[in-house]
């Protein structure tokens, strides 16, 4: 299943991420070569706390309200970003509880995944919320639908436009590492907010 793995390795001397919920699947992963497990559900099904533990992996945890089929029928919170880092912050309580090494944890607040544009728009506003946790943050906005309601019509290019603004602004907030689709256009938007909030 996993046997492009250790060539995908191999071919960018980069780290491999599989993204599952199933803790035979991460098994499987890891054995093949990959080095870190990203889960939408943050390690809460049944054995999945107790097998990312035992594999030693980096591990990235995600909020998602719902289910991935109904996550978008009216999602609903009374304060966004105090909930999702609230449950950010007790599923990575739980990890550790685990065995799982705190420097091995990185927390995605899960833009697109149960939240309305205005959530999405919130949780990037308040991105610092999260650095404050001490958890290195994933940022996954590449492309994403909310994008293009800022602009009607918007093609892909309109919208890895505006993912790179998302970049910019996550890096000074202290985001660490982004999902993109567009590698170049992000790493140039990266690069030069580092400059100017680093220097």
């Amino acid at each position: 299943m996993f046997s492009g793995v250790p060539r995908k390795r191999a071919q960018t001397g980069l780290p491999v991420s599989i993204d599952t919920s199933k803790p035979g699947v991460m098994r499987e992963a890891v054995a093949a070569g990959a080095t870190m497990i990203n889960d939408v559900r943050a390690l809460q099904d049944d054995g999945a706390l107790e097998a990312a533990a035992e594999l030693q992996v980096a591990v990235c945890l995600m909020h998602m309200q719902g289910q991935p089929r109904t996550m978008q029928d009216a999602p609903h919170y009374d304060d966004v970003v105090a909930e999702v880092a609230a449950f950010l912050e007790g599923r990575a309580a739980a990890a550790r509880t685990a065995g799982i090494d705190r420097n091995r944890i990185c927390i995605d607040p899960g833009i697109g995944f149960g939240k309305t544009s205005a959530h999405n728009l919130l949780l990037l506003r308040n991105l610092g919320t999260f650095a404050a946790t001490g958890y290195p943050i994933l940022a996954g906005t590449s492309r994403k639908s909310f994008l293009g309601t800022l602009f009607p019509g918007s093609l892909t290019s309109g919208r890895d436009t505006a993912t790179a603004a998302t970049v910019a602004l996550g890096v000074a907030a202290g985001a660490a590492v982004f999902r993109v689709h567009n590698v170049p256009a992000a790493v140039a938007a990266a690069r030069t907010a580092d400059a100017i909030v680093r220097a």
